[in-house]
């Protein structure tokens, strides 16, 4: 009897399924999560179980991993990045799926209906793409002697797949020469060298979940290859990165949170609007500008909405 009573009680609690390629459930924009989860009166464990389906970074295990939180089933599925959002929508039309990531319009990829009623089953927040465009107007701001400027990407993740085409248009526009290099594994990026670099002014880092939970490994790799870089979200900055530009990823979780609770009280994902993030961190690591013996202009320095010095 005692064992039959324990077996029935996790139905009784909301399951809610994070779908990310983190390496683990500690990362910033998880942690973000929880604390939001926590403060909106939920204990882990007791009143809400989380199922977290982590990929390590390995884009092709996602879909397995979904497959999982359908067949649990959970009450919502969380999903960290636009891989993970199109993969666990290919798995249900059922299941609420509330975006923490999602680079992209979500009607352009299928997602929604409109943006204030999405008629669907997913919600959430997003943020456009296409803003390689501005990083490499920044890169260029602050270092006009850049010409041929390094993209890296990760060909199988679909916002760096998206962001490719803007970036090329955008750097023909402002007198900028892009050349490719890949990663599409952590084991594939730990392997990239200083000598991957060779020959470019400057490098820009496509947004993809893999890259942002192995960040130091690109700051630490431009740093080497002694070449000014710009990256998608604050934390680079925060780890040692000369310039970051992008949305504030550990707020648009914070902000997933309030969808899981609206929906676990009753609310359909469907009538539930669509955030388009508007608030975007620009940051200089100044520390790290030194250390390459580079010298942003006052002006672009006094733009930056947060400096490292």
């Amino acid at each position: 009897m005692p064992r039959a009573a324990r077996a029935q009680q996790p139905s009784k609690v909301p399951r809610v399924g994070i779908l990310s390629p983190a390496s683990s459930d500690a990362a910033g924009t998880l942690t973000a999560f929880r604390e939001a989860i926590r403060d909106l009166g939920y204990t882990e464990g007791q009143t809400i179980a989380l199922e977290f389906r982590l990929s390590k970074g390995i884009i092709d295990a996602l879909p397995a991993l979904a497959a999982e939180l359908v067949r649990i089933p959970v009450n919502v599925i969380v999903t960290d990045t636009t891989s993970a959002t199109l993969v666990a929508f290919a798995a249900t039309r059922t299941i609420p799926i509330v975006m923490g990531s999602c680079g992209g319009d979500p009607i352009a990829l299928g997602l929604a209906k409109s943006l204030s009623r999405p008629g669907g089953n997913v919600t959430g927040t997003f943020f456009l793409a296409g803003l390689s465009d501005k990083r490499l107007q920044l890169l260029k701001q602050a270092f006009p002697g850049v010409q041929k400027v390094t993209v890296l990407a990760n060909p199988k993740s679909a916002i760096s797949v998206s962001e490719l085409p803007k970036a090329e248009i955008a750097a023909a526009r402002i007198g900028i020469r892009l050349l490719s290099l890949a990663a599409s594994t952590p084991d594939e990026l730990r392997a990239l060298v200083p000598a991957a670099l060779l020959g470019s002014d400057g490098l820009l880092v496509m947004p993809d979940g893999m890259f942002w939970n192995n960040r130091t490994t690109i700051t630490d790799l431009a740093v080497k290859a002694r070449v000014p870089a710009i990256y998608p979200e604050r934390e680079y900055a925060d780890d040692g990165g000369l310039i970051s530009y992008g949305a504030n990823v550990p707020e648009h979780f914070r902000q997933a949170a309030g969808y899981v609770d609206r929906i676990l009280r009753g609310a359909s994902p469907g009538e539930l609007p669509i955030n388009a993030t508007s608030k975007f961190d620009f940051m200089i690591n100044l520390r790290t500008a030194h250390v390459l013996g580079l010298t942003p202009s006052a002006d672009f320095i006094s733009a930056a909405g947060e400096v490292i010095e």
